[in-house]
């Protein structure tokens, strides 16, 4: 009974000290305690029973007082309990004292909490950033395509890092002030022979406004001539004067078509009438003879009359059709 009793003892004493162990991290505090960082394991009970992972705090915490700064525990699990990255912040504020750049952790955990990446900001103040726009295309004054490509430095302005605009806000307006640049060109060769000019124009219509960033420089990496968009263009509208000349001569042959069609009806239609008009002239001239109107001898006088007006239509038929003959 008494082995029993002390084997359900040593049981109870090895699962007490494992949850002892797992839900306290003694190895932490002890790192911590080695470190010259004054840290609790009340504290570390806290975090967990808060649903905060202690590494997460004391590790950068232990950074911290090694780099010489003071930041306290609760600022720590404060910006980790908003959603912030607090080795992020730690090592950009660490990065920023070496650079002997003016950052406070307030300022540093904001911008974190902005989703900027603060840390790569300290490090971009130190170091600038190349930023290499896509080729842009522009005309010049004479139709003539331009193709560029620029390389832009910029450096992290942390002041505007919270609000500003970002590398596509300046690749967007560099990319608008070479346009306008090379569009009020006079022609491609003045460009390609001062590439600078066009650097010079973009820097001066401060182009960093509202930004995140600084521009320190912007330089024309590669300029290359495309297409002769003047001349397609002259060529496209000539094309579409053709075919606007075109469908109106188009339109004229159909309204002559459609006179000529409309005067020969008119003349079947007098063609008809007239033979209606000469189907009548026998009926007439026989009214006349029997009312007395018309005598024989008229009748005979008028026939003679048109016998010899058919007969000299046949004679000049003939004339004109030997004309004819000898011409060919």
């Amino acid at each position: 009974m008494e082995l029993y009793l002390i084997l359900i003892i040593v049981i109870a004493i090895v699962l007490f000290l494992w949850l002892f162990f797992t839900f306290i991290p003694i190895g932490l505090w002890i790192s911590a305690v080695a470190a010259n960082v004054r840290i609790r394991i009340v504290t570390l009970i806290g975090m967990k029973l808060r649903r905060v992972t202690p590494v997460r705090i004391v590790i950068p915490q232990i950074k911290a007082v090694k780099a010489g700064l003071d930041l306290s525990i609760n600022k720590l699990e404060a910006h980790f309990l908003a959603g912030g990255n607090v080795d992020r912040v730690v090592n950009a504020l660490i990065a920023a004292q070496r650079a002997n750049i003016n950052l406070e952790f307030e300022r540093a955990a904001a911008i974190d909490l902005a989703g900027r990446d603060v840390l790569e900001a300290v490090q971009m103040s130190v170091n600038p950033k190349v930023i290499e726009t896509p080729a842009i295309s522009a005309i010049a004054k004479n139709g003539i395509e331009l193709i560029a490509k620029a390389k832009i430095t910029v450096r992290a302005n942390i002041d505007r890092l919270i609000g500003g605009a970002g590398e596509l806000t300046v690749i967007a307006r560099v990319g608008e002030g070479i346009v306008t640049t090379i569009g009020s060109a006079k022609s491609h060769e003045e460009v390609l022979e001062n590439p600078d000019q066009i650097s010079k124009t973009v820097l001066n219509k401060g182009l960093e406004a509202g930004t995140a960033f600084e521009i320190l420089s912007i330089d024309i990496a590669d300029i290359d001539v495309g297409r002769n968009i003047g001349a397609q263009l002259q060529t496209d509208q000539a094309e579409a004067d053709k075919r606007i000349a075109q469908a109106k001569a188009e339109e004229r042959r159909a309204m002559a078509v459609a006179v000529e069609q409309e005067m020969r009806a008119q003349v079947r239609e007098m063609r008809a009438k007239v033979v209606e008009a000469e189907a009548e002239v026998p009926k007439a001239m026989a009214t006349a003879l029997r009312e007395g109107k018309l005598g024989v001898m008229d009748y005979y006088n008028m026939m003679n009359v048109v016998s010899d007006t058919t007969m000299r239509h046949s004679i000049a038929s003939g004339d004109e059709q030997k004309h004819v003959s000898d011409d060919t």
